[in-house]
């Protein structure tokens, strides 16, 4: 009886974790963060950047540095920063990064607008570009 509670606990949360995963939506706290080129070692896209967590043997991170490079590559003023996590302790630290890949959009003052831990969806990266474009747009 045990073991049955424990594999369907176990089955739940792996079901709930996958359907969550990847998903890019924004932190309450987050939108009070701001990065700059300095802290990313990259000039911001003129209109949002894609910032990657990535470690060396994160297999979802090839997948995802291939889907933002080829995303930033197609839209005129966004660009994709890969940061190695294990490199950059300090800043995953600070930004709350738990796990790799985690894509983080910023508009171009550098805020962030949307985060997504696991892969992110390719709809949901052009609609968080959109969104941070449009936050940039009604900022003083």
């Amino acid at each position: 009886m045990v073991c049955a509670a424990a594999l369907l606990l176990a089955s739940a949360f792996g079901v709930v974790r996958a359907t969550r995963g990847g998903r890019l939506r924004p932190r309450p706290r987050d939108g009070a963060v701001r990065l700059s080129a300095v802290e990313l070692g990259a000039e911001l896209g003129d209109r949002a950047t894609l910032v990657q967590f990535s470690t060396a043997f994160c297999r979802p991170c090839r997948a995802t540095r291939r889907l933002l490079a080829e995303i930033a590559g197609t839209m005129p003023g966004t660009a994709h920063v890969e940061i190695d996590a294990e490199d950059r302790l300090e800043l995953v630290k600070r930004l709350g990064i738990l796990r790799t890949p985690t894509v983080l959009v910023l508009d171009r003052a550098g805020r962030i607008v949307g985060r997504a831990s696991g892969q992110p969806r390719r709809t949901e990266v052009m609609a968080a570009i959109g969104e941070a474009t449009g936050a940039t747009a009604a900022s003083p």
